[in-house]
């Protein structure tokens, strides 16, 4: 007969054995195992992509074929369109009532590339969402990804972009709305200065509401389209306190309101963009992981492109491994031609997505 002491001896080591792995991540299922942009330079270079451990492609929606999505379906690939969905420089340029407008009551200047649309202008509503109508319609796809999702700004660089915005006539009278009250006359910088001072906070949440409305309304589309078809979200993926709060004061992204309707949250943790350290993409990722509630997945993307500086394959193998971090169980990369053009970051590549996939 085994001793009571021996039993709870035995107990432990075949307790440990099973929960040790799982707390250090080891039998985590990793479901998504990804590429950002279009697979043809690893076709062309002869791979297979579920030979390199690739389970799914996120691809702009403007790239896809009939041919890339019957090669894709060939391989057993996911495929997720990426839906550019408040940057318009030609739109507003087009028309000219879409155009934001900053708290001086100027039409606000391209930051460095980026050109964000007034989110509240109807005939650019209308057209966005005819747009992803025909994608659905069109395409066999597994979800669609909401890039630009947020209202003008600039986040991608070391020195981020941030203006206040939009303070158009149509965001003015939604805004009243929202708020029940009534803007006196006068010039759009007096409106402007007035509700920054007396009413900033009101101004935040609609601002807020304002971007989730477009989640949202995403969200019926695809269900009514395409059921069962993904909704995520590549995203800015600052914390509460990065640059004053700015992600959710002036870029309008509130992860309480977003999670509602967004099924993965893909946050562009863009270390050598932003000029951060390798090991901040884990600390991102497990402050996210903290944030949200259980019900939203998280997929990152990770930086492998060389700009600015050279991201070496060392570098590159410890962002993709810290992408799935904490709750993370997806992840992929910025961009697909940068790992195929460089040799020992297909190495990488295809080494860390084996192992992930054999657990």
């Amino acid at each position: 007969m085994i001793k009571q002491s021996s039993l709870h001896k035995l107990l432990f080591i075949l307790i440990s054995s099973f929960i040790g792995p799982v707390i250090h991540g080891q039998q985590k299922k990793i479901e998504i195992q990804g590429v950002y942009g279009s697979p043809e330079k690893f076709w062309n270079k002869g791979f297979t992509l579920s030979n390199l451990g690739v389970n799914a492609i996120f691809i702009h929606d403007k790239s896809l074929t009939d041919a890339l999505m019957q090669r894709a379906k060939k391989e057993g690939l996911k495929v997720f369109a990426e839906f550019a969905t408040l940057n318009g420089k030609s739109y507003v340029e087009q028309h000219p009532e879409a155009w934001a407008i900053d708290q001086f009551g100027e039409k606000v200047k391209a930051a460095t590339w980026f050109m964000g649309v007034c989110p509240t202008e109807p005939g650019f509503i209308k057209h966005r969402e005819g747009e992803l109508r025909s994608l659905l319609q069109k395409f066999d796809i597994d979800g669609v990804w909401m890039d630009y999702l947020h209202w003008h700004a600039q986040f991608e660089d070391p020195e981020p972009i941030l203006p206040e915005t939009c303070f158009c006539n149509n965001c003015l009278h939604h805004f009243q709305s929202y708020a029940s009250l009534k803007l006196s006359p006068g010039s759009i910088k007096e409106k402007a200065r007035w509700i920054l001072d007396n009413h900033d906070s009101t101004w935040r949440n609609w601002r807020c509401s304002v971007i989730a409305g477009w989640v949202k309304n995403f969200r019926k589309i695809i269900q009514k389209e395409k059921a069962g078809a993904l909704l995520g979200v590549f995203h800015c993926p600052w914390n509460d306190n990065d640059f004053n709060g700015a992600r959710r004061k002036i870029l309008g992204l509130d992860y309480d309101s977003l999670q509602m309707h967004v099924d993965v949250f893909s946050p562009m943790v863009y270390h050598g963009r932003m000029e951060r350290d390798p090991e901040w993409v884990k600390e991102n990722i497990e402050w996210l992981s903290d944030k949200l509630n259980n019900h939203s997945k998280i997929w990152p993307i990770v930086q492998a492109y060389n700009d600015p500086g050279i991201i070496t394959s060392a570098e590159f193998e410890k962002v993709l491994r810290y992408g799935t971090t904490s709750k993370a169980n997806g992840v992929m990369m910025f961009t697909a031609d940068a790992v195929a053009d460089d040799e020992q970051k297909i190495k990488v590549m295809k080494k860390v997505y084996s192992e992930k996939t054999q657990k």
